[in-house]
């Protein structure tokens, strides 16, 4: 169920404001993402690129999943005769 609020004059422009609880419950801090979609607002955290990779790495350690695909990587010409490997 739905909550009714009114839009507010802020500026030029308008605005609602979000009772402390649905902050609290969605917990928002003082950065947000607004998005529109299906012709509704969308308030939520923004999305931090790669989070949540440091838990799958570890995740795949433990499984052994975490070998590289290419055990022996391709090298180029370049590679093979002009670059010194030290």
């Amino acid at each position: 169920m739905g909550m009714k609020a009114m839009l507010i004059q802020i500026g030029n422009s308008r605005g609602v404001r979000i009772p402390k609880p649905l902050i609290e419950q969605c917990g928002l801090t003082d950065e947000i993402q607004i998005n529109v979609r299906d012709r509704m607002i969308l308030i939520h955290s923004p999305r931090h690129p790669r989070s949540g990779w440091s838990m799958a790495f570890k995740q795949m350690a433990r499984a052994g999943d975490d070998k590289l695909l290419d055990a022996q990587p391709l090298l180029t010409r370049w590679e093979k005769e002009d670059w010194e490997w030290k």
